[in-house]
């Protein structure tokens, strides 16, 4: 297949059209040009781009500005959200459905989407109207839309409208495991109902100068997407792709060590010049790596507050029970920092709550002591935000909490600023639509999950570590790992493990 013969599918007169794009083979380019080109012929209506995270929308809304309202680039949760809004009675839910569905923690976006997509098949006017006002839908990384996201976007299809579907089976890292088998089999079915398939093949992100990098990564992909090992010996490698043997010394999941003549050359790797981005598997490692790193290397927060979600939607169900409240500050603080243990500082905090701060303390006690009337005089989100506001002004203040670090410091700031606001779910959503339109870049290096990072790019990725813990010969592990690399641009590094080897590589 060919950049052209994409192209061409796009434009053609087919209403469904789908393109299977690797990563950096200029599926945004392809789709944005297509967005750009069409807006202007969908008369009063607009060109709806559906991504399912926001740093992918960010990416798609950048490349297609230009057109103000005629193409409107959003994530699936929030287009399942409006809809869900606008007919509220219809399905039962309160005016504000992302309120409804934060408030019902990590099942509350899927079981929106399942109300909006049973809407749409039974009531088709509903889906006409919408169809009418988007008669052109690109539907970016549709590999991770579940099975209800899709009906949603096959409804606008089944009205009218002309659908894009773009996506890598590679790249489904979002799927759940119980689902896993039957989402890739619906990309596949897509595929062979679609008036056009198409896949994209030219390794656009590594041209003027990476090509050899590009190609190697190509050759990864395929490689995991049959079941067989990346091969790491050295003379397979491209003089980009660098592999160091390094062996934790540290035991648990949430700890990392190695021995310095090991560590010297990862910390070469991050004094290169250029973008740098360190990614591991899982959060509990992007905390183990902040300390690795000696805390010169922030965590990306990306775009979602999950530990914040879980605060907000504690003040919601407890207002007013102080003892809830306080745990539930515990939780988040102890998310968001590190050093906050229950020995040192939250055993007492929360012991004073408890007690109704009724005895005389001095010391740390006394002033662990006066965070807690603050939770006591008020148990909700005004009291959180004003303890979070006094514990960060000791961290520099006070010698006692200066052995706390802030990690996560955006989320933490998000918690202060909800004070802001009468009610914690509207600051939360306001608060979430600010982060929406900021498109805040990545900072020059940053340690993320490999989650997060999906849909970005670097110019020198780190993945550490490379072991049989973090990445199993798994289908999901298998789609990470081809995620991560396919972010590097100039130089990929793997640390990875003799010891504790991944049955990924061959070395």
């Amino acid at each position: 297949m060919s950049d052209g013969s994409v192209r061409s599918a796009l434009r053609s007169g087919a209403r469904l059209v789908v393109i299977e794009a690797p990563a950096g083979c200029g599926k945004t380019y392809q789709g944005a040009e297509y967005a750009r080109e069409v807006a202007p012929q969908v008369g009063n209506g607009r060109v709806l781009v559906l991504t399912h995270t926001h740093a992918a929308s960010d990416v798609f809304a950048a490349r297609a500005s230009g057109f103000g309202h005629r193409i409107e680039t959003r994530t699936i949760d929030s287009l399942v959200c409006e809809i869900a809004s606008v007919y509220h009675q219809a399905l039962g839910l309160p005016a504000d459905a992302s309120i409804w569905a934060r408030a019902k923690g990590d099942t509350g976006y899927a079981e929106l989407a399942k109300k909006v997509a049973m809407l749409l098949v039974g009531a088709p006017t509903i889906a006409g109207a919408l169809s009418a006002r988007y008669p052109v839908v690109i539907c970016d990384e549709h590999q991770d839309a579940s099975a209800d996201q899709h009906a949603v976007a096959v409804a606008y299809y089944n009205a009218g409208s002309a659908v894009r579907f773009f996506g890598d089976p590679m790249q489904q890292i979002h799927s759940k495991k119980a689902t896993a088998l039957a989402d890739a089999n619906r990309w596949a079915d897509l595929i062979v109902s679609a008036g056009g398939a198409e896949i994209l093949d030219t390794p656009h992100r590594w041209a003027g100068g990476s090509e050899e990098l590009g190609q190697w990564i190509f050759a990864a992909r395929a490689a995991l997407s049959t079941g067989n090992r990346v091969d790491l010996r050295s003379t397979a490698l491209p003089a980009a792709v660098r592999v160091i043997i390094a062996e934790n010394t540290l035991s648990g999941h949430t700890n990392y060590q190695v021995r310095p003549d090991q560590r010297r050359p990862i910390d070469d790797c991050l004094r290169i010049v250029g973008s740098r981005l360190v990614l591991t598997p899982h959060k509990a490692m992007v905390d183990a790596l902040r300390p690795f790193f000696n805390r010169r290397i922030p965590a990306w927060e990306g775009h979602t507050r999950q530990e914040l979600s879980r605060l907000v939607e504690a003040q919601k169900m407890h207002a007013g029970n102080a003892q809830e409240i306080a745990n539930a500050v515990v939780t988040f603080v102890q998310s968001a920092m590190k050093g906050f243990s229950g020995t040192a500082f939250a055993d007492i905090f929360l012991r004073e709550v408890t007690e109704g701060c009724s005895k005389s303390r001095r010391g740390k006690p006394a002033v662990l002591q006066q965070m807690a009337r603050l939770i006591l005089d008020r148990p909700d989100h005004i009291g959180c935000a004003r303890l979070l506001r006094q514990l960060h002004a000791l961290m520099d203040s006070d010698v006692q909490f200066s052995e706390l670090k802030l990690d996560y410091s955006r989320e933490y700031w998000d918690a202060v600023h909800l004070e802001e606001f009468s009610c914690p779910q509207e600051g939360f959503a306001e608060l979430a639509h600010r982060r929406s339109h900021g498109r805040k870049p990545l900072p020059p290096a940053a340690i993320s999950t490999i989650h997060k990072a999906k849909g970005l790019e670097c110019e020198h990725v780190v993945i550490m570590p490379c072991d049989s813990e973090r990445f199993r010969d798994t289908a999901a592990a298998r789609c990470l790992m081809y995620v991560a690399m396919s972010r590097a641009t100039r130089s990929l590094t793997l640390v990875v493990s003799r010891q504790s080897p991944s049955a990924l590589f061959s070395f």
